[in-house]
């Protein structure tokens, strides 16, 4: 893997899920990444706005890397050079590492480019903040997040690809990155809550319930047919080390995991833990709704936050529907 810029789907899944572990606790983690929505400002004031230097780089870069000549998977982020943005990547990747776990920067010039054109620009982008994987078995390395109506009753079928609302979750990559190109006529706000700050809540009101969560659950894996061998895999939600909390958490793939008839059934325990679980996650106060624009980027951590997204209305105009590109890094 080392000869190539991006990990395999698998070695992503690997890395993402090599979370240290010492032991279960059922006490409170004190660190930056356990925020409240209510206690952080405005997306406008916390949110890096590009300046129109940094912009000018962009637009640069981006006619350097096509002017190689090369596919997206053989180019380098040498191939991209950002000198001027540089010191800001490094730190945004300490703040998605080390600090709130969630980065927004605003000001990407999309609407100067083809759609061609902003699809090398995010992957190149990701270059410099991490290294990209791909998203699925098929070997997906840029996902187009857009309603194709696929319908939510259907197993196989991804909710990014939908305008329905997508329940709580983590994507099996460090770090999640969102282009916005189109956004929606109404809702599509994407949701994001600490798994720190739920779990320190969960603590606080029901410790008979935290023990499970450093115990595997059986996680459904969509890609696959009904009991398929290699159908379902035992995740362990939550990881503690050093005095950091990992959580994976997919509220959906959890509970979904019954359809397969070789699972046993979740126990009352379980059930109530999930519950409680997202019903906290859920409270107004804890989460943060991010009304994300056509330039914006939000880069957000899979080991200190979940995400989600409410349910939206497109335009009737497809060439206006909500559209946003999505990258999976690894730190």
């Amino acid at each position: 893997m080392a000869d190539q810029a991006y990990l395999s789907f698998i070695d992503q899944t690997m890395h993402y899920f090599h979370r240290p572990h010492e032991k279960a606790i059922v006490h409170a983690v004190d660190c930056t990444a356990a925020w409240r929505g209510s206690e952080l400002p405005p997306l406008e004031e916390t949110a890096y706005q590009l300046s129109g230097e940094e912009v000018d780089e962009l637009v640069a870069a981006l006619a350097a890397a096509t002017a190689l000549g090369k596919s997206a998977r053989e180019l380098t982020a040498e191939d991209f050079p950002l000198p001027l943005l540089a010191p800001r990547i490094v730190d945004w990747r300490t703040q998605l590492a080390d600090g709130l776990g969630f980065v927004v920067i605003r000001g990407v010039p999309v609407e100067r480019w083809s759609q061609a054109e902003q699809e090398l620009f995010f992957w190149c982008f990701g270059l410099h903040v991490g290294q990209p994987g791909e998203q699925n078995p098929e070997g997906h390395l840029l996902g187009h997040v857009i309603d194709i109506s696929a319908s939510q009753q259907d197993f196989s079928a991804r909710l990014y690809k939908t305008a329905e609302n997508i329940d709580y979750h983590c994507d099996a990559a460090d770090v999640v990155g969102l282009l916005c190109l189109k956004k929606a006529k109404t809702g599509g706000h994407s949701r994001i809550v600490s798994s720190v700050t739920v779990f320190n809540e969960l603590v606080k009101r029901r410790p008979d319930l935290v023990p499970r969560l450093f115990e595997p659950f059986h996680l459904d894996i969509r890609d696959r047919e009904m009991n398929e061998a290699g159908s379902t895999l035992p995740i362990q939600p939550a990881c503690y080390a050093d005095g950091r909390l990992w959580t994976f958490y997919h509220a959906d793939y959890f509970r979904s995991v019954e359809r397969h008839q070789d699972i046993p059934r979740l126990t009352a325990t379980e059930r109530d833990l999930l519950d409680t679980y997202e019903a906290i996650a859920s409270e107004p106060g804890m989460y943060l709704d991010m009304d994300l624009q056509p330039g914006d980027i939000q880069l957000l951590s899979n080991h200190t936050n979940l995400h989600a997204r409410t349910e939206y209305e497109d335009y009737e105009d497809p060439a206006e529907y909500r559209h946003l590109l999505r990258l999976w890094l690894s730190l």
